[in-house]
């Protein structure tokens, strides 16, 4: 079966050969395996980890591992024929997962095992998974009756395709947008790279001009530059309502979403829960959703008196110095630029040439090196795009640690943003131990002309932000799959290590090693490194207030939403009426795009990026405390956060790291909003 590249396990994907033909075959062997595998562990006696656990896993991850590359292949190189055997098929994977939760006898194992002689011997990884296993089962319908786990399944089925098909619309919606420009006065304000990278594009459509999309490498530059007020109020009106129905009906996500929470608020009912948002919350470090809200709502009490200021004084700016006596959204990014040029005499596209690509990924490594004496080298892997790089983290002595894939560069057929997924986790087994494998993406734009890309600082942080991620799973020492790296990691502590790499962006030492003049390759001047780091915490109110705006959304979307009452975006008015201080346009259909929580898992949980900000300030304020020790720090950093997984709590982590709980201090002083 191997001249089918999803059923070889022997080495590192072979992404290069597979086809969307090669799904279902795939699929359909080794949901026959792990099906075999269920069956077998439902009666194995006497149960033991080796007898039921191991045979388990080992089919289980052969399924997972095969569906994780399609999965990543659908988000970063998208055709229609793969999503066609992508959507055939997640079906069949979301009812073998349902089915496995709900197995009473699988349950019952898991519960003799946990009460067996052999399981008060377990290491505290084992103990671990037995704990997750047996709450999962609950959580997961395995005490319903027939009628419950019936519909339990169903719903989750549903729920799985219509989070599919909303990240789809909405790549679909953008991908649909573009505008060509044949003027180029028109474009005054935009940076030579995005004009440049809008004129091949336009070239390879056959047009003249520019071509503008609604891809980040170019709406955020219209946004953020172009003098032009039509032309960004035309893309951010085209963004705005992207999978909405001001567009295709067919790519509407009003009524998914609508679905998705009648059908959330049902499978928490079902399993005895008020609400999803207390389902979500079972397996998160809060205890309850009013113990969220509560943290969102001091925070805003906190940064919205920031907040107004930013916005009083850009109004300000914009009025005497710009003409513009309305401040609308598409002004809100363009204003914020000039004012900061004009406070603190330099510009983001300024200090864009001096972040080329080989200097910022080589001082990103050289973090690595500093922090955990691990060195990243070039590898060689089969990739999916011509763009991929592949690097191994290697210890002092040479010995393999794990390997990463980085696809830093947006197109057509890949999904926007950024993330970290595993492709393969780190597990000992019989024959040895299994490294692990990353990927990580972003959606930076290319260089052109023969120079290499160049990054924001926004972007710099980025990739440093993912590298946490990918760090936090490459680094585990734990060897059962189901602990290992971010597995059974509470949602809202998994962001602390992507969070805390973000600091060192703001070192002057890594700084200056990381920047070389995209045409001069001189460094960063420390003039300018100062005037950035005065700008630091630049409208840090406003950004606060934006991310509490979302988090208190998504928490009362799912404790307190009665669509009887009022309407998804009425609900979000309610919330900026609260916290916010910018309010867009009544047409803005936000919710309609907001991928991370109705696709991409941080449903009732958005709140975990602010909580977790006061997490890795925290534990990155230990590096501040002594700056002449930062190998022992880090050392002591992956020793009792990165190394454990989901081996024991993030509150045990971290009281080992810092010796206390955390305090919200450092995230307040960090961001310049201390009393």
């Amino acid at each position: 079966m191997n001249s089918n590249p999803l059923l070889d396990f022997s080495g590192l994907p072979r992404f290069d050969e597979i086809r969307p033909g090669h799904v279902t075959p795939a699929i359909d062997a080794l949901l026959a395996e792990a099906e075999a595998a269920v069956k077998t562990a439902e009666t194995v006696a006497p149960v033991s980890w080796e007898t039921f656990v191991t045979p388990l896993d080992d089919a289980t991850e052969r399924l997972y591992r095969a569906w994780g590359q399609v999965t990543h292949l659908q988000a970063v190189a998208d055709t229609p024929e793969l999503r066609e055997a992508y959507n055939a098929n997640l079906p069949r994977i979301s009812r073998f997962g349902s089915t496995m939760a709900q197995n009473p006898a699988l349950y019952a194992q898991y519960k003799a095992l946990a009460a067996s002689p052999e399981a008060a011997a377990f290491d505290p990884a084992r103990r671990k998974v037995l704990d997750n296993a047996l709450r999962d089962f609950r959580l997961g319908g395995a005490e319903l009756d027939a009628a419950g786990k019936a519909r339990f399944a169903q719903i989750q089925q549903e729920l799985s395709a219509l989070s599919a098909r909303f990240s789809q619309n909405v790549l679909d919606a953008t991908d649909a947008f573009a505008l060509y420009v044949e003027d180029e006065a028109e474009l005054s304000g935009l940076p030579a790279d995005v004009l440049a990278n809008a004129r091949a594009a336009a070239t390879r459509d056959g047009r003249q001009g520019w071509k503008l999309t609604l891809h980040m490498p170019c709406y955020l530059p219209v946004q953020t530059y172009a003098d032009n007020r039509a032309l960004r109020e035309a893309l951010y009106r085209a963004h705005a309502v992207r999978a909405s129905e001001f567009g295709d009906a067919a790519l509407d996500n009003g009524g998914n979403i609508e679905r998705i929470l009648a059908l959330r608020a049902e499978l928490a009912a079902l399993l005895g829960f008020d609400n999803y948002a207390g389902y979500s919350i079972a397996t998160k470090m809060a205890t309850a959703p009013a113990q969220v809200l509560d943290f969102l709502r001091d925070l805003a009490a906190r940064a919205r008196p920031h907040a107004q200021r930013d916005r009083i004084e850009l109004e300000a700016f914009a009025a005497a110095e710009l003409g513009i006596d309305r401040l609308q959204a598409w002004d809100l990014a363009y204003a914020s630029e000039k004012l900061r040029q004009a406070r603190y005499s330099y510009s983001e596209q300024e200090v864009k040439q001096y972040f080329t690509e080989p200097t910022v990924l080589a001082g990103l490594f050289a973090v690595i090196e500093r922090l955990y004496g691990l060195r990243v080298q070039p590898d060689q892997a089969p990739v999916w795009h011509p763009d991929v790089r592949f690097y191994r983290l290697v210890d002092a002595d040479g010995a393999l640690v794990g390997q990463f894939y980085m696809d830093l560069y947006a197109r057509e057929g890949k999904r926007g943003g950024a993330w970290m997924d595993d492709c393969r986790n780190r597990r000992v087994t019989a024959s040895g131990v299994q490294t692990p494998l990353v990927y990580l993406v972003c959606n930076f734009g290319r260089g052109s002309d023969g120079s290499p890309a160049t990054f924001s600082h926004d972007e710099v942080t980025t990739v440093f932000h993912e590298m946490g991620h990918g760090l936090h799973q490459l680094l585990t020492r734990i060897g059962e799959l189901a602990v290992a790296g971010i597995n059974g990691v509470e949602w809202d502590a998994v962001e602390l290590p992507s969070q805390f790499m973000e600091n060192f962006c703001w070192e002057w030492e890594q700084v200056q090693a990381m920047t070389a003049h995209v045409g001069t390759g001189a460094p960063l001047p420390r003039t300018l490194f100062e005037r950035m780091l005065a700008a630091k915490n630049y409208q840090s109110g406003m950004f606060t207030v934006r991310q509490l705006e979302f988090g208190l959304f998504d928490m009362l979307l799912h404790s307190q939403y009665q669509p009887a009452q009022e309407s998804v975006l009425q609900l979000l008015e309610r919330v900026r009426g609260e916290v916010a201080v910018n309010f867009p346009p009544e047409w803005n259909r936000f919710p309609h795009q907001f991928s991370h929580i109705f696709a991409g898992g941080y449903a009732a949980g958005y709140y975990s990026y602010k909580w977790a900000e006061v997490l890795s300030a925290d534990a990155y304020a230990a590096f501040e405390e002594a700056p002449d020790q930062v190998a022992a720090t880090g050392a002591r950093f992956r020793d009792e956060v990165l190394s454990r997984g989901g081996s024991r709590s993030a509150a045990e982590n971290f009281l080992a790291f810092r010796g206390r709980e955390p305090r919200i201090d450092a995230l307040l002083r960090h961001s310049g909003m201390a009393a």
